[in-house]
């Protein structure tokens, strides 16, 4: 069930009428179905219902003034904290405002909260970033201009531009990197990364796109969280549930009727988290003109949990290759990093 309430409003710099933008809250039991065999309800599910109202409020705003009707489509999604679990019969409770626009691109911010139905206790489970662009209905490969919003601050504006090129950067730098592929391995070791690595082929229908024929941003995440579960679960074998996924980069489109292969690998392993890597690939079996490409990439982090829900130690990775050191430490740099971070934001301000 959808509902639309006021909760944001953003003006149009040319002109002195304001135009009010509602989120859309998306108000959903929680099922079976959207959950692990414990009861946790999949981290891809969350970051679906994320990505859906990112994609209705920053449409409705592109589509907000006389012009070009467009689609806005997902580009990024920045680092993703699932501050708490959700569990079977939960209502999960989805807002969305814009943050920032940029002549291309729309930042949204999307807060999801839980509510037991039983004692009417909430709590704030999920709070992301994304940014989308306005791709034109008439020519899908042709990018419109965003209306601009007006801000409260002069700081918003200025905040917001530095995140835009912040993001910018790392999505160019992050297009060419991850190039190689996920290898099968022949009668791996336990806790190696070839141990654990997995893959998930699906072909792309009707159901996983937008009316113009594009996947989903939301099925994509899902998948993706799919696979990298899968990848947690086997090398812990016990529960397992997402901790925070690094930014995810959409690199390119993905078409109706194309194969997609989700393929993820463990990269590091701390005390009590996994890192891991998770790379998406189109391949346009239908069409020889293009080749197979890299459509999308990201880090999920994942914790291990005991069935009274406490965390438990990770076996530690055991890399073998010189490319599963180098990636060892990489994803050994992300995790001091943010620890670092963590550490910076709990300490009491003087």
């Amino acid at each position: 069930m959808l509902r639309a309430p006021p909760r944001v409003r953003a003006a149009s710099c040319s002109s002195d009428l304001e135009v009010e933008h509602h989120t859309d809250l998306g108000t959903r039991i929680m099922r079976p179905d959207d959950a692990n065999v414990a009861g946790n309800v999949h981290g891809g599910t969350i970051l679906k219902m994320i990505e859906e109202a990112g994609a209705i409020i920053s449409t409705r705003h592109c589509n907000s003034q006389n012009g070009e009707r467009c689609v806005a489509a997902l580009a990024r999604v920045e680092r993703t904290d699932f501050l708490s679990p959700m569990c079977i019969g939960e209502v999960a409770h989805v807002s969305a405002e814009i943050t920032y626009t940029s002549k291309h691109s729309v930042e949204v911010q999307v807060n999801v909260m839980s509510e037991n139905i039983l004692t009417g206790t909430k709590k704030l489970t999920n709070k992301a970033t994304l940014w989308y662009v306005p791709l034109s209905l008439k020519n899908v490969d042709k990018v419109l201009e965003v209306p601009p919003v007006v801000y409260s601050r002069q700081e918003q504006e200025e905040e917001g531009r530095k995140r835009y090129e912040a993001q910018k950067l790392e999505r160019m730098e992050t297009k060419w990197r991850n190039g190689d592929i996920v290898q099968p391995a022949l009668n791996p070791e336990p806790n190696t990364v070839s141990y654990s690595q997995s893959s998930l082929i699906h072909l792309v229908g009707p159901s996983d796109c937008t009316l113009h024929g594009f996947v989903h941003g939301g099925v994509t995440m899902k998948l993706m969280d799919e696979v990298a579960g899968i990848v947690a679960a086997r090398h812990c074998k016990t529960n397992i549930v997402t901790a925070s996924v690094d930014a995810i980069n959409f690199h390119d489109k993905i078409r109706k009727g194309y194969v997609i292969t989700i393929s993820g690998r463990m990269t590091f392993t701390s005390n009590k988290s996994m890192e891991i890597e998770v790379l998406v690939d189109a391949d346009p079996v239908v069409d020889n003109s293009q080749k197979r490409y890299r459509a999308a990439s990201a880090f999920f982090t994942y914790v291990s949990l005991s069935q009274e829900g406490r965390s438990l130690p990770v076996p530690q990775l055991v890399p073998e290759t010189e490319d599963e050191k180098k990636r060892f430490e990489e994803g050994k740099g992300r995790y001091l990093q943010m620890k670092a971070k963590r550490q910076g934001q709990a300490e009491p301000q003087a």
